[in-house]
């Protein structure tokens, strides 16, 4: 074999394909592989286009909250089926599918950390687990996030990535809404901040509940949100959208978002935020 041939750098074909998965993450945008270490350090934004690529719960925690400042809260509350939900397959099989696939009972993670030594009461929605559906646990954790945050007197921040409420617990899941709204008055009453961060995508019940009632709301770039699809929504009206239609910068522009940041940036800005809500000093 020829020198040459044998230390060429080989490319990656596809995300998860045979060629060195383990190493390689192709771009969900402009298709550019990305090498997985240099991917973690860039907060798994695409290097060549800005593309920000979607996180998992723990991901989420590692980028956002101080080094070894995580201590979770969630997880002593699990799923019930309650209705003897079946489609084409059970409830409880769609459960036990989502929990073996990202280890934990439902899709949100909460705890306490510290942003650039601020303390916060962290919630992140976990897309990975049903599409970060909201069922009573989702509405449960982050209603005991709230009341955690107001009795130790820290801000609150949730991360959302959700396709809605869980049609699987149907009312159940729509009361969460309700639920939420309610549980997030405490910090009102007691003047801590509550600062949200919209990521792709954020969508239904939980867009048109405690996701736009925060104090600050903060999106990802490039992140979809709203209540219904863009292709419901055309198909509904009979009219064409506009360009970036419910994409982040279209929410901002017209008013819906209060900032658009980066996720390399979003700790110094969240940090920054929230300790002048706080009135707390931040960490260099």
């Amino acid at each position: 074999m020829a020198l040459d041939r044998f230390f060429r750098r080989r490319r990656p074909q596809q995300q998860g394909g045979a060629d060195m998965p383990d190493l390689w993450t192709q771009c969900p945008k402009c298709k550019e592989g990305l090498y997985n270490r240099d991917l973690e350090t860039n907060a798994f934004v695409c290097h060549k286009c800005g593309h920000h690529l979607r996180l998992d719960a723990a991901q989420r925690v590692t980028v956002l909250l101080d080094e070894g400042s995580f201590t979770q809260l969630s997880g002593a509350v699990q799923p019930t089926d309650a209705l003897a939900f079946q489609d084409t397959e059970s409830y409880p099989e769609r459960l036990k599918r989502a929990q073996k696939k990202t280890g934990r009972p439902d899709a949100i993670l909460t705890g306490t950390g510290a942003i650039l030594g601020v303390p916060v009461t962290l919630a992140v929605m976990d897309f990975a687990f049903s599409g970060g559906s909201m069922g009573s646990v989702v509405g449960e954790e982050i209603a005991r996030a709230a009341e955690h945050a107001a009795r130790h007197g820290t801000p609150l921040v949730i991360v959302t990535a959700s396709g809605g409420a869980r049609m699987q617990e149907s009312a159940l899941s729509l009361m969460q809404m309700a639920k939420t709204t309610v549980a997030l008055e405490t910090l009102a009453e007691q003047g801590l901040p509550y600062v949200s961060l919209l990521t792709d995508p954020t969508t239904g019940g939980v867009t048109a509940s405690f996701a736009t009632i925060a104090d600050v709301i903060v999106a990802e770039p490039g992140a979809l949100i709203g209540f219904a699809g863009p292709r419901v929504i055309q198909q509904t009206i009979r009219q064409s959208l506009p360009d970036g239609f419910q994409r982040a910068e279209f929410l901002l522009s017209h008013g819906m978002v209060d900032a658009v940041v980066d996720r390399r940036e979003q700790r110094e800005y969240l940090a920054s935020l929230l300790g002048l809500l706080t009135r707390r000093e931040v960490s260099a």
